[in-house]
């Protein structure tokens, strides 16, 4: 009796993280998003049954002694996006770009294969979602038409391939977009997590193969996350994020994985009319428009990746209009928010929670470091006396829940950032062993330490019953 073979199941897979679900559902319950469960078939299967493995080929195991040389690079020639990579790409490597829609991530693409191929290096942009009138017409606002930058337009990755191997490899290949490639071997919809993961391990194996660097451009989902993450981001070998506020000028170019380099760098670029401009010192753009005679202002001395960076943190402490105190905070965390206002409470007696409190961190930087909670600290002490802190002087340290503050790592070279931007002084904790000439450091022990430097000393000044 002939056996029979077991049927194969269909199964549901999340778009939006990949989780897979044996049958259809509203909610994600990995994910919690809605309505992104999409129905794929099984691959069909190999030889009927179960194929026979063949002996294996033993390898060599080296020890963690082994010397390998530094892997060599290749410039763009943009500063900004070569300081991110590491200093420049890989041949062979695969990067993920991400960003919101017309955040500039395919301007940022087009610049940095100009840039290169205007060395004599090889470029291909390989567009899935523009015309080539429409790539050159971007190119042309920029100034870029006359740069040797091969263009085409196409989304079956067998026809991608096959054009790629007409000629030798490119130093660089760009793929705008990802989620518009797609391959005739898997019944499934462009831009599902099946066409998406088939398509970029066909990419990434390419460039292995013949050492071109790779560069995929992606989409975001509603809370800022790369579509398919879990299927594209553990393929590639560097994930980049394109941030930036519809509102301001500048874009920030981050690094949250890198096999080749510092994680969390970033590189600062100001949005213009005739594309990206490497922004080389971003504390300049940053305080640029300070109004340091303000109350609740204060300068965080911060440290994104080896980057010193200064931003201004703004704080706005007014009276409830309603029973229920407002908070609203942009480019900080809200949580973070909530513990130093109970700190403020608990530990210097001021009534700052039952009032509204709004905290802005300026120009629409993220900043995700605990150090900046000593300035977001003194700068609501400043909004809530309504008096202003001493000008040219910055603000780093991290508070506890007990209300010590407590140094952060890398003091010397935040101060020297702040010394070369004409700040003369700096509050930084206790046990800061940091000097830098022609800087007067004052420390503070406690949180409570800061209420002289904010005004808040005053009896005037109404305290906690």
């Amino acid at each position: 009796m002939k056996k029979k073979m077991p049927k194969a199941s269909i199964t549901f897979v999340c778009q939006s993280c990949g989780a897979t679900h044996t049958k259809w559902a509203g909610k994600c319950a990995e994910c919690g998003a809605w309505n992104s469960l999409v129905e794929e078939a099984p691959p069909p299967p190999l030889g009927g049954g179960a194929r026979k493995r063949g002996r294996g080929r033993p390898f060599a195991l080296e020890d963690l002694k082994t010397l390998d040389k530094e892997p060599p690079r290749r410039p763009t020639g943009i500063a900004e996006f070569d300081r991110v990579c590491g200093g420049g790409l890989v041949p062979g490597s695969a990067l993920l770009i991400g960003g919101d829609p017309g955040i500039g991530k395919s301007t940022l693409v087009l610049q940095a294969l100009a840039s290169f191929a205007r060395t004599g290096g090889s470029a291909v942009y390989i567009s899935g979602e523009e015309a080539m009138a429409q790539v050159r017409l971007r190119a042309g606002r920029m100034g870029l038409a006359d740069d040797p930058v091969r263009l085409g337009t196409a989304t079956n990755i067998e026809d991608i391939l096959a054009t790629l191997d007409t000629s030798d490899p490119p130093g660089i290949l760009v793929i705008d977009s990802i989620q518009t490639i797609w391959t005739g071997a898997i019944d499934a919809a462009p831009g599902t997590v099946a066409q998406l993961r088939t398509a970029s391990y066909d990419l990434v194996r390419y460039a292995k193969s013949s050492g071109a660097c790779l560069l995929l451009i992606g989409h975001v989902t509603k809370d800022g996350q790369i579509a398919g993450p879990k299927a594209v981001e553990h393929l590639v070998d560097a994930v980049l994020y394109f941030e930036g506020e519809r509102g301001h000028h500048f874009r920030i170019l981050r690094s949250v994985k890198n096999r080749f380099g510092p994680t969390d760098e970033i590189g600062v670029f100001e949005m213009t009319g005739t594309g990206l401009a490497e922004v080389a010192n971003p504390s300049e753009l940053f305080l640029g428009d300070r109004n340091s005679a303000s109350p609740g202002n204060a300068v965080f001395a911060g440290l994104e990746g080896t980057r010193p960076l200064l931003v201004e943190i703004q704080a706005l402490v007014a009276d409830a209009a309603y029973g229920t105190p407002r908070r609203a905070v942009v480019g900080w965390d809200s949580g973070r928010l909530a513990m130093i206002l109970a700190v403020l409470d608990s530990r210097c007696g001021l009534g700052v929670s039952g009032h509204d409190v709004y905290l802005n961190v300026a120009g629409g930087l993220k900043v995700g470091e605990p150090a900046a909670d000593i300035a977001a600290a003194a700068a609501l002490m400043s909004s809530f006396s309504g008096k202003a802190l001493p000008p040219d002087t910055a603000f780093f340290g991290e508070i506890s829940l007990s209300g010590d503050v407590r140094p952060p790592p890398q003091a010397e070279l935040r101060l020297k950032e702040a010394a070369k931007l004409g700040f003369t002084g700096a509050v930084v904790a206790e046990g800061c062993r940091a000097q830098i000439d022609g800087m007067t450091l004052r420390t503070v022990r406690q949180v409570a330490d800061l209420m002289a430097i904010a005004g808040c000393d005053d009896d005037k000044i109404r305290r906690k019953p």
